[in-house]
């Protein structure tokens, strides 16, 4: 029996557990899948904790992406390039940093139709799911980047591109491109349900509008865009896509894509 886990600081969001769980069964391994809500005083003692319960692996999401990095032993360039880690591996009792976020991004833009090469996009937020968006975005050959933060003034670890700029919300009125995407909480179950990060007559300047967040599956700031005419994404299919590649770096096994699409649509139903 092996056991993985996510580590995060609020949980009842999450769809991880059932993710990770249909997982398990579709492909017949006897494993379990917990999540540990963790306080930001205790995240050293939890990391220590993996190696003395014995987990195979962690995710790790809001808001210790960034914050678990020193206690690894070792991390892979991609997570490194990006400032965060949400994946951890426990092998011959060293832990493993690894990032899943920036191919589970990209995996379901490919599948929704969301296209990035020559396009402007405005990314709203710097978190760590922010950092491995902004690399995708310009590893993929995006025309320009604005990125609105309200620490606009304060963020020292983004990517040196003349391609990208730095806005904060109230700047932001005029900006008119192809894609825009949430990457922040507001929005997300339950705290924060019925919030947009920006209005209307900001969301109605782009194309296409992509939340991160998975629930709700249809967020504030989706319902405003599709009323809008933009074409919609929410987060759940990378959520699964980013899950799954999780699971390949601890098992060290890849699967097929099905796997994925049966997955989402198993919890989409449910």
């Amino acid at each position: 029996m092996q056991f993985f886990g996510l580590f995060g600081e609020h949980l009842s969001h999450s769809f991880s557990e059932r993710i990770h769980t249909e997982f398990y069964k579709l492909i017949g391994l006897p494993a379990a899948y917990k999540h540990f809500e963790i306080a930001p005083d205790d995240i050293e003692s939890a990391i220590a904790g993996i190696r003395v319960l014995q987990l195979t692996g962690v995710n790790v999401t809001i808001p210790y992406k960034q914050t678990v990095i020193p206690y690894m032993d070792d991390i892979t360039p991609e997570a490194l390039r990006i400032g965060a880690v949400n994946t951890i591996t426990v092998k011959d009792g060293k832990l493993y940093g690894a990032n899943t976020d920036y191919y589970g991004f990209g995996t379901m833009l490919e599948s929704s139709g969301v296209l990035v090469k020559n396009q402007t996009a405005m990314v709203l937020g710097f978190g760590g799911s922010a950092k491995a968006v902004v690399l995708y975005l310009l590893d993929h050959g995006v025309k320009n980047i604005i990125i609105v933060s309200r620490k606009k003034g304060e963020l020292t670890d983004v990517p040196d591109d003349p391609r990208i700029q730095l806005k904060g919300y109230d700047e932001v009125g005029s900006v008119t491109g192809e894609l825009i995407i949430n990457t922040t909480p507001l929005g997300m179950f339950p705290d924060k349900i019925g919030i947009s990060p920006v209005p209307v007559e900001i969301i109605r300047n782009f194309k296409s509008a992509v939340d991160l967040i998975y629930n709700p599956r249809q967020t504030e700031f989706l319902r405003l865009a599709e009323a809008a005419g933009l074409k919609t994404c929410d987060g759940l299919k990378m959520l699964v896509h980013q899950a799954i590649k999780s699971e390949e770096i601890w098992l060290e096994q890849a699967f097929e894509p099905k796997i994925n699409q049966a997955i989402y649509e198993k919890i989409t139903s449910s």
